[in-house]
């Protein structure tokens, strides 16, 4: 568990730790799969999209050093991008992770456009350009499987008052541990209702697990994560890393924790 005082440190420290760990996994024969590339998997919300706005802050300053003072940094040519979940929206919609990630740090960092793994919703039901739910969650099995065969570096989840992750709620299937990697979502508690969703069974297979949690309407979720409640009553509690798996908590959502 990483303690901080506030959203602000809280996004300072996992930004601080996202740089070390993916520039070691970019090291010559680093990462899960060996071949000094990073996959990472990026997560939506208040802490999501201010850690990777932080990171695009520290990439800023990094560029602003002058040589003789070298920053450890990441390369973003060898980082390859994907999302935990996404909303049944086109990316060009406010409500988009894709969007928000692509405005908080992609664009500004120059993260390659074959690098990023978006899940091209926003057709269908939502009238846009892009594919009807089940399609696009089908597509996506198969760009995890081609992109990531070995799963991920680091699985990066915020954490709703409930103790959703990604778009897995409470007693739904993608709690369940025979639960596709993949799921199509069509009665989100949260609106807009359909999305697409890594389940708990995909995100067991990132190597490092990060759960960012902010705010005291997260502290009842929060103690129940830490003391290893059962993940169909609190999903959080069901995201595991195979290496590592760590709670990122400001003092509001600590509440009485250690």
């Amino acid at each position: 568990m990483v303690r901080v005082a506030d959203l602000e440190e809280l996004t300072t420290a996992a930004a601080t730790r996202f740089i070390e760990v993916v520039a070691a996994a970019q090291s010559p024969g680093g990462g899960r799969h060996g071949d000094g590339v990073a996959r990472v998997v990026l997560t939506g919300g208040g802490a999501g999209t201010g850690l990777l706005a932080k990171l695009a802050e520290f990439d800023a300053a990094a560029d602003a050093q002058a040589e003789t003072f070298p920053a450890l940094r990441v390369d973003w040519s060898r980082v390859e991008v994907f999302f935990g979940d996404e909303r049944d929206v086109p990316v060009t919609d406010p409500e988009s992770n894709e969007g928000q990630a692509r405005a908080a740090l992609l664009e500004a960092v120059g993260v390659p456009e074959a690098n990023i793994h978006g899940w091209r919703l926003g057709g269908g039901r939502a009238g846009g350009d892009g594919l009807d739910l089940e399609t696009a969650v089908e597509r996506y099995a198969t760009v995890l499987e081609e992109f990531a065969p070995r799963g991920f570096d680091l699985h990066l989840l915020g954490m709703g008052g409930e103790g959703h992750v990604n778009s897995v709620f409470p007693h739904t299937a993608g709690t369940r541990a025979d639960a596709p990697e993949v799921l199509a979502v069509t009665d989100s508690p949260k609106p807009p209702a359909h999305r697409g969703t890594i389940t708990l069974t995909g995100v067991a297979r990132a190597e490092r697990v990060w759960l960012l949690v902010a705010g005291a309407g997260k502290a009842e979720a929060a103690a129940h994560v830490a003391a290893g409640a059962g993940p169909a009553e609190w999903p959080a509690a069901g995201a595991r890393g195979a290496a590592e798996t760590l709670l990122f908590l400001d003092d509001a959502a600590a509440g009485e924790l250690g």
